[in-house]
C-alpha cells in the first residue's frame, strides 16, 4: 500500500514539475532577432553608387576614404523565445543584399524574394515581418541613384549628383552650403522643404508640392516621392577662428 502511494506521489511531482517548467518557457523573455553585416567594397573614382529595390531605412554618408563600406541590419519585427530565434535568423537570412561592381558602378540590390512573409510591393509597404538598415560610406564625390520601395532614405555630405525615387517614405538631404545644384524636386502627396534657394509651388491637384531651382549648376538633384516629404538642408560649417568645446 505504501508503494502504491509512493507511485502516486512521484507521478504528481513529475505532473507538478512538467507544469512547472511550461510556466517558466512562457516567462521567458522573448526578444527580436537581428542579424547584422558589414563589407568594403573597391570604387573607382567618380563612379556611380547603384541602390535597387531597398527597402526600410537608408542612410548613405560621404567620407574621405576610397572604398565604399557598407553595414546592413535586418531584424525581426516579433520576439522569439530562444528556441524559435534560429528559425527566425534563418529565415532573415532569405533576405538577400548583394554589392556587385558594373563597370564604374556599385549597384547594391536587395532581393526579398525568398523570405515567406514578403507581400507585393505597393504603397502600403513591400515587406512584414522584418525591418531593415543600410548604413552606407561612400567617397564625397560619388554620384548616386537610389530606388527605394518604402521607408526613409537619409543623404549626408555628398558633393555630386542625387537621383532618388521613393515610393512611399521620405527623402533627406544634408548637402554642403557652398555646393551648386539644379534641383528638381516633387512629392505627390507631401511637402518639399529646402534651404536651397528655387520656386515652389503646389502639384496639379493640390496634394503635393513640387521645388525647382533651374539653373546651370554643375550638380543635378532629381528627387521624387510618391507619399511623403522630401527635405533639403544646408551643412553649415563651423566659422574660421571659431573656438571648440
Amino acid at each position: 500500500m505504501a508503494k502504491k502511494g509512493t507511485n502516486h506521489m512521484m507521478r504528481a511531482l513529475a505532473l507538478l514539475f512538467g507544469m512547472s517548467c511550461l510556466l517558466l518557457a512562457d516567462d521567458e523573455v522573448k526578444q527580436k532577432v537581428k542579424v547584422t553585416h558589414t563589407e568594403r567594397v573597391d570604387f573607382p573614382s567618380g563612379g556611380r553608387l547603384r541602390v535597387r529595390n531597398s527597402i526600410g531605412e537608408l542612410t548613405v554618408e560621404g567620407w574621405e576614404r576610397p572604398d565604399v563600406e557598407i553595414t546592413t541590419i535586418k531584424s525581426t519585427k516579433a520576439a522569439y523565445a530562444s528556441r524559435d530565434r534560429e528559425k527566425a535568423s534563418q529565415e532573415l537570412e532569405k533576405v538577400r543584399i548583394s554589392a556587385e561592381p558594373q563597370g564604374v558602378d556599385l549597384v547594391i540590390t536587395t532581393d526579398c524574394s525568398r523570405h515567406r512573409g514578403l507581400l507585393p510591393a505597393s504603397l502600403l509597404g513591400p515587406a512584414a515581418g522584418f525591418d531593415l538598415e543600410y548604413h552606407i560610406k561612400a567617397p564625397m564625390n560619388t554620384r548616386l541613384t537610389v530606388d527605394h520601395a518604402t521607408g526613409e532614405v537619409h543623404v549626408y555630405n555628398l558633393t555630386s549628383d542625387i537621383r532618388a525615387v521613393v515610393h512611399n517614405g521620405a527623402i533627406t538631404l544634408n548637402l554642403p552650403q557652398d555646393g551648386l545644384y539644379d534641383i528638381d524636386a516633387k512629392s505627390d502627396l507631401g511637402e518639399v522643404v529646402s534651404d536651397f534657394p528655387g520656386h515652389r509651388k503646389r502639384t496639379r491637384w493640390l496634394l503635393g508640392h513640387q521645388f525647382v531651382q533651374g539653373t546651370s549648376a554643375p550638380h543635378n538633384l532629381y528627387l521624387r516621392v510618391g507619399f511623403g516629404d522630401i527635405i533639403i538642408f544646408k551643412i553649415q560649417k563651423p566659422q574660421s577662428g571659431a573656438s571648440a568645446r
